[in-house]
């Protein structure tokens, strides 16, 4: 993301002057995936395309908001009660009451900003924007006082309540707390995390977007929470003496002994998280010693988990993972919640440029159409640019 771009359209649509300008990235997840619903862990960075904004104080009761991308332009106090109607403008507005809440006096200000993620690809482009407008707001009117914790809460609320969607906090912490080269093990319990050094030498991290997404009958989604959490209340009925709060505290043991009073289905869901728990800690060990060969077999494990198990592959994602291992690619996996969307790839650099054309050719030849590449490079989390 340009500053320049961002600046002159924010001198063009305001009063001439500049204000400062903040970034925040989207971000990827190595692995951990549906696991946070689970108490389990996750392992997402930061990645080094998001969302910037220009700010600056207007002396008005007012923000005045511009989005770039969509050439749209709002405006609404900051003590409204209902807030704007256009969802974009809703993310600054949640964003503005959730820091009025913390006890920040948060005045009118002018706002444009503009965002590089690519849509569709599970990269959190919301997160993105929530980070940012908090980050600037942070700096503006709190002297950078509000924790980073609190930044990422704000806008896991913004979400919850003034867009209407039930998200966890992985996306907006990783886009706060993101470090250049470095991967994050959030534990979702406790909401403790340890950094991990990615820099996979001779390696490439790339997503290949599938741009499909497939609607399905019914709530499969919590379909699979549901049966993560019959299993979990099974074995608390089987061992009142421990507290089982979710499949975390759960043993391949319980699992054992659980086997005949759930179903098939729900245990064949809870093989799946209580493996990708072993797979994460797994690759915690890989990345300390530098072991990217075993980094990938883990991604493939994981795939295999998601598709069999729990289900929630589809067939052009499969598709596209058996490219990945017929070109000799390290590791590929689903990335994100499933039934569409991307595979993350970890590709040889000597081995990618074979591994994109294939992958095009052969996807276009099935499905009728090229899968998006984006080349990741792990980044820096929310940040004042100048």
């Amino acid at each position: 993301m340009e500053i320049e771009y961002v600046r002159s359209r924010f001198i063009k649509h305001f009063d001439g002057q500049t204000g400062n300008i903040y970034f925040s990235p989207g971000r990827i997840n190595l692995i951990g995936e549906h696991t946070d619903y689970n108490g389990g862990f996750v392992f997402p960075g930061a990645v080094n395309c998001g969302v910037m904004a220009e700010l600056r104080p207007n002396d008005t009761n007012k923000v005045m908001a511009y989005s770039i991308d969509l050439k749209d332009r709002t405006e609404f106090a900051v003590d409204d009660p209902q807030g704007p109607t256009a969802t974009w403008a809703r993310y600054i507005y949640g964003i503005v009451q959730e820091f009025r809440l913390l006890g920040v006096d948060v005045k009118g200000f002018n706002i444009a900003f503009a965002g590089d993620v690519p849509l569709g690809a599970g990269m959190s482009s919301s997160a993105a924007m929530e980070s940012c407008f908090a980050c600037a707001l942070n700096d503006l009117f709190a002297d950078n006082k509000i924790t980073k914790w609190d930044m990422v809460l704000a806008g896991q609320a913004t979400e919850h309540k003034y867009i209407g969607c039930n998200c966890g906090i992985m996306d907006q912490f990783a886009s706060v707390f993101g470090q250049e080269g470095k991967l994050m093990r959030l534990d979702c319990n406790s909401r403790e995390f340890e950094y991990y050094p990615f820099n996979p030498q001779g390696y490439k991290l790339v997503l290949l977007n599938s741009c499909v997404k497939h609607e399905l009958a019914g709530s499969p989604y919590n379909d699979r929470r549901n049966s993560c959490e019959n299993v979990a209340k099974a074995v608390q009925a089987k061992h009142p003496e421990r507290t089982i709060k979710t499949l975390r505290d759960c043993t391949w043991e319980d699992l054992k002994e659980v086997a005949d009073s759930v179903s098939a289905e729900d245990i064949q869901r809870a093989t799946f998280v209580l493996g990708e728990k072993d797979r994460v800690l797994a690759v915690c060990d890989a990345l300390t010693k530098g072991d990217y060969e075993e980094v990938g077999k883990q991604m493939y494990l994981t795939h295999q988990g998601l598709s069999k198990d729990y289900e929630v592959s589809c067939e052009e994602l499969d598709f596209l993972n058996d490219i990945a291992k017929e070109c000799g690619v390290t590791g590929s996996r689903i990335m994100g919640g499933g039934f569409g969307g991307c595979t993350i790839n970890l590709v040889k650099d000597a081995l990618y440029d074979d591994f994109i054309v294939t992958a095009k050719k052969k996807f276009a030849e099935k499905y009728g159409h090229e899968p998006k590449v984006y080349d990741v490079i792990i980044g820096q989390g929310s940040r004042k640019v100048c």
